[in-house]
């Protein structure tokens, strides 16, 4: 007998019986049957997940935005924002609102005036007059509008 090697020598004493071959049919079968339904269940799980991961951001957000609207139905903090945001004082109170100034202003001591000093780059105060009275008394045509070549109110 030649020197066979043993996979070779067990493929050839390998029969496949009838049962044994529609077993394997049935199995291949029930795969291709089932594959889809998997691919489709694991999609749906992979969306799920997302989707509660959504939900828990969105329950977050409430969250923040009810913790919000309770801070603005305290008078302490909407006197606090009048004051930041739209430099409201109290009666009795004195603002100092410097605008470009490259150092820190002091008082007469050499101490520094405040804390939190607010600078403004531009006089927001005069920009919006003038382009309010530019916008109210020009002569211009909708084409010097969009070119930009607006005419100023005193020039005819």
């Amino acid at each position: 007998m030649p020197d066979e090697s043993r996979p070779a020598a067990w493929l050839r004493g390998f029969r496949l019986s009838g049962f044994a071959l529609s077993s394997l049919l049935l199995i291949v079968a029930a795969l291709v049957v089932l594959a889809p339904n998997l691919k489709t269940l694991v999609e749906q799980r992979q969306q799920i997940a997302q989707l509660q991961q959504e939900v828990a951001q969105s329950k977050k957000d409430v969250k923040d935005l009810r913790a919000q609207v309770d801070r603005w139905k305290d008078p302490a903090y909407v006197a606090a924002q009048a004051r930041t945001k739209l430099y409201y004082v109290m009666p009795g109170d004195v603002s100092y609102f410097v605008v470009n100034t490259p150092t820190t202003p002091t008082t007469p001591d050499g101490l520094p005036v405040s804390d939190r000093i607010q600078t403004a780059d531009v006089d927001w105060v005069h920009s919006l007059l003038q382009t309010t009275f530019a916008a109210g008394l020009t002569d211009a045509t909708p084409s010097q509008l969009d070119s930009g070549t607006i005419p100023s109110p005193t020039q005819k």
